[in-house]
């Protein structure tokens, strides 16, 4: 009889936090109702689409280039209402999609991005995982 003695690891965890890109009309309108449900295009998709932290930049630019001013919300993946599913998409990549809604409590940063002089949004460095936060 044979044993296995390659240890067993653990499967990654994924990101807990993600990001969402949106108008300001929408994150004001999220504001006012308490939850965000997401665009119209997300409704047609039937979930909400995020990005990691890495996907940001190229989002922004590919989905949201005449959209100003242009908001980031930080989210925790494990506060939404619904699941948070990593899913293949543009490329082959993998991209976090929500098929739920965003209350307020899970958006743990709002920022408006600015502009360099040459017009390219400056997006901060975003993490995948935050300090303590608890459950």
């Amino acid at each position: 009889m044979t044993h296995d003695t390659e240890p067993v690891r653990a499967a990654e965890e994924p990101p807990r936090l993600v990001y969402r890109l949106c108008s300001l009309d929408d994150w004001q309108a999220a504001a006012t109702v308490g939850v965000f449900l997401g665009s119209d295009q997300d409704r047609a998709d039937g979930f909400i689409h995020l990005s990691g932290a890495d996907q940001v930049p190229e989002t922004a630019g590919r989905h949201y280039a005449g959209v100003r001013p242009l908001m980031l919300l930080t989210v925790d993946a494990r506060r939404v209402d619904g699941e948070v599913r990593w899913e293949e998409s543009r490329g082959g990549a993998l991209f976090p999609h929500l098929y739920g809604t965003i209350p307020l409590e899970a958006v743990l940063a709002a920022y408006r991005l600015a502009e360099d002089r040459a017009g390219r949004l400056m997006v901060p460095p975003l993490m995948t995982m935050p300090g303590d936060l608890g459950p």
